[in-house]
């Protein structure tokens, strides 16, 4: 939005020099190219940042994968959550089933409940969560999920860092 002598004034540089850069006939010191970039408003790191176009944003269910035993069904509904500082899965219980026990790790741990009604063991401490509420906890002892009820539960639950 800068004309070449608007550009030129801010930097302390000669216009003809600004359209010398614009042209390509020249290329600027890196303290030059610091004082262009300061004057725009920007800095080099943003500047030579490469563009993620190739970033996956939204996923469907030809995304997704699964893991099936007789007692629960555990749903990866972003693929490359364990890239990312957070992992969604969508888990499926079986009546009175549980999840695998998990150990104690760093991190924190969200769930919401969309069908049945669960109980959350985390060491000697039960929680219990039915449809439309939500568990948050840190995940510092033995954890898991059993479903209390004679319907399949639904959960969606993320954590923190990936860990499923």
């Amino acid at each position: 939005q800068l004309t070449q002598e608007e550009l030129a004034d801010r930097c302390e540089l000669t216009k003809g020099y600004i359209s010398q850069l614009e042209n390509e006939l020249t290329s600027p010191s890196i303290a030059t190219l610091k004082d262009i970039l300061q004057a725009l408003g920007t800095t080099l790191p943003e500047f030579f940042k490469e563009e993620e176009d190739d970033e996956k944003i939204v996923f469907t269910q030809g995304d997704y994968f699964s893991k099936e035993t007789d007692d629960y069904k555990v749903t990866w509904i972003v693929p490359t959550a364990q890239k990312n500082s957070m992992e969604p899965i969508i888990m499926e219980l079986e009546p009175h089933a549980f999840s695998e026990k998990d150990l104690p790790h760093d991190g924190e741990e969200f769930g919401y409940v969309l069908a049945g009604k669960i109980k959350i063991v985390l060491g000697k401490k039960e929680h219990i969560a039915v449809k439309g509420e939500t568990f948050y906890f840190r995940p510092s002892t033995t954890h898991y999920i059993k479903n209390v009820s004679n319907e399949k539960a639904v959960i969606i639950w993320i954590s923190n860092p990936p860990n499923f």
